[in-house]
């Protein structure tokens, strides 16, 4: 089976491809009060908006959803709860950056947000991001410093989690003790109702070779985007290391889509955002289904793809035959895109594993009969 995330909004949402324009969720402009606007307050806030995010994502059939760090959005712990909460079968990603709080710390919120969600709780942790963001946070670490930081923040928070039910001992911890260049830990490790808890799954992202080493080493999932050096190459340099540790690391994909019945009516969706974001765009090229520009329209990563149906279910199969185990997609407005890939794109993508449980067991059943009548 292929796991399909998808990637959740942290400053609103909206149909405009600039940002600000969009009002869903609190974030840009309030829309203009008319006679049909209810004006009594605490009807519909901004996490409504994304509880509705959360459950489409849900009923359409992804198996997750992320909740990305943002330093100018919704706090993502926060966000990952309330979808913790929200959910009953869907895994939870929350992305945060290393000087959130102490490894100590973000495992034993962790060990809780398990015991509420049943073990659906994952992992993003982002090593690398703005100069601007980390100098606004005190980080005064750089380079290749901040992945060895990371390394012993993951072996830190792993080294005080109990996946076995150890009884409570008063304050007392279990005997865990690290002496690193970052953390330090006398006597640590979670016993009593912190203790016996799947530790989240660790997603890790980067193309650096710092990246894909600490990856081998920690990650659980690694997530790539289209961007860099070629992407086989990158597969192939994480699995040879993480072979030569004894371990494995899925590889994930990030990537925005624009998916519609037809690539002419995908196409449109592409030109008209344009043109609202950029007056000078009058024409793109369709030189395939993959295109550069959705950084242009919005989002984070410049390259996805534009297509039919059939042919963004294609490319992402195409993926899978390179190494790829599962995707984190996104699209905009959320709700829209999401009930659309479920629909219309998830069992084009993932055939066998889309398919209910009880339709497989049923298929299987009639196969196991026709060939004992055929013997």
């Amino acid at each position: 089976m292929t796991d399909v995330y998808w990637e959740l909004p942290s400053r609103g949402d909206g149909r405009r491809a600039v940002a600000a324009l969009n009002s869903r969720g609190g974030f840009g402009p309030q829309r203009p009060t008319t006679v049909a606007t209810d004006v009594r307050p605490g009807n519909f806030g901004p996490f409504d908006e994304l509880a509705q995010i959360v459950l489409a994502a849900e009923l359409s059939g992804v198996d997750g959803v992320v909740a990305p760090y943002d330093p100018n959005g919704e706090e993502s712990w926060i966000v990952a709860a309330a979808a913790l909460r929200q959910t009953r079968h869907s895994r939870v990603v929350v992305e945060f950056h290393p000087t959130f709080g102490t490894p100590v710390y973000a495992a034993k919120m962790s060990a809780t947000l398990q015991r509420l969600s049943a073990g659906r709780l994952e992992w993003r942790v982002k090593v690398e991001t703005d100069p601007e963001d980390a100098a606004a946070r005190g980080d005064v670490v750089r380079g290749a410093d901040r992945y060895a930081r990371a390394a012993e923040f993951l072996t830190v928070a792993r080294g005080v989690w109990n996946e076995e039910q150890i009884l409570p001992g008063g304050f007392g911890g279990t005997g865990y003790d690290f002496d690193g260049e970052y953390y330090d830990v006398l006597g640590g490790g979670f016993r009593g109702i912190l203790s016996g808890l799947r530790f989240p799954r660790v997603h890790l992202t980067g193309d650096s070779p710092e990246a894909l080493e600490l990856s081998a080493h920690h990650a659980d999932v690694h997530q790539f985007t289209l961007s860099g050096d070629e992407l086989s190459t990158r597969i192939t340099t994480l699995d040879d290391r993480a072979s030569e540790l004894g371990r494995t690391v899925e590889k994930v994909l990030r990537i925005p889509i624009i998916a519609r019945e037809t690539a002419d009516e995908a196409w449109a969706r592409v030109e008209r955002q344009l043109r609202e974001s950029d007056s000078a765009a009058l024409e793109i090229d369709r030189g395939g289904i993959l295109w550069s520009g959705f950084d242009r329209i919005g989002y984070e990563h410049s390259i996805g793809l534009v297509g039919s149906y059939e042919e963004v279910a294609q490319r992402l199969s195409s993926y899978r035959d390179l190494g790829v185990d599962g995707f984190v997609l996104s699209g905009r407005p959320h709700i829209e895109e999401l009930h659309r890939a479920g629909e219309h794109l998830l069992h084009l993508v993932d055939p066998e594993g889309r398919i209910r449980k009880e339709e497989k067991a049923t298929t299987e059943e009639k196969a196991t009969t026709e060939e004992k009548a055929t013997a």
